[in-house]
């Protein structure tokens, strides 16, 4: 008689799934109560632009830039042409080619699924993707954890649209929900890489450069003298290490 050997039973997809995409809820929680805030301000200043409430869900769907949306409703509502948006939205999230570095899309699968990695890549998804605990996260939770954030911010635009009238465009303290939120991540970042102070010693430094010399363009000079420095350090300590 022929004898037949039962594979070993393997566990289910569907629960590792949701397990996943619940714990990449638990990983947006922290940043989405930043989001929903400044979404609420993005919602209003939409709206009270002369703008209908729906441009707020379309923005914040299909752009997903963060303050270039803002910049965005002043150029729509000009209106301005078209080589001005198409610079301004280049100095503004030119910051991203630098984040594509370090970013884990190469755990995400499937070519759908890497493209939305590369859309949804924000300052924020870059922040908690790249720490010290994300390093073991599969590519399914790295990409709940981008569509959760990027509800966050349709959401909370969406709800500020809709109650725009009901308000005030001026809200004390609203507007410094993105500095706090960058704040706090940067402060993780700096208690996850404890051995490695100069790194924002060399980022503050950038930053000062680039406002001393280059106001008008400290963003983009920022971050080349920051690629530079770490560049350069990478060099020195290489070298170092070859003669050791």
């Amino acid at each position: 008689m022929e004898c037949v050997v039962d594979d070993p039973p393997r566990p289910a997809a569907a629960p590792r799934a949701a397990s996943e995409m619940r714990a990449a809820l638990k990983d947006s929680g922290s940043v989405g109560l930043g989001l929903l805030p400044l979404g609420l301000a993005f919602g209003v200043f939409v709206t009270h632009s002369g703008l209908a409430w729906w441009w707020a869900s379309v923005f914040t769907t299909v752009i997903y830039a963060g303050s270039f949306e803002f910049l965005l409703v002043g150029l729509v509502a000009a209106p301005a042409a078209l080589a001005t948006i198409a610079l301004t939205a280049f100095l503004v999230n030119v910051r991203h080619v630098f984040y594509a570095l370090s970013f884990p899309l190469h755990r995400v699968r499937g070519r759908a699924a890497k493209a939305y990695g590369t859309f949804a890549l924000t300052d924020e998804a870059y922040a908690l993707t790249t720490s010290e605990q994300a390093r073991s996260w599969s590519g399914r939770r790295i990409r709940w954890l981008q569509v959760f954030l990027h509800l966050y911010w349709v959401g909370g635009a969406t709800v500020g649209a809709l109650l725009g009238s009901l308000i005030p465009q001026r809200v004390t303290g609203l507007d410094f929900a993105m500095t706090a939120l960058f704040t706090v991540l940067a402060l993780d970042a700096v208690r996850a890489r404890r051995g490695d102070l100069p790194t924002p010693v060399l980022a503050l430094l950038s930053a000062l450069a680039a406002r001393l010399f280059l106001p008008g363009q400290m963003l983009l000079a920022a971050f080349t003298l920051f690629t530079a420095g770490l560049l350069a350090r990478r060099l020195l300590t290489g070298e170092r290490l070859s003669h050791a």
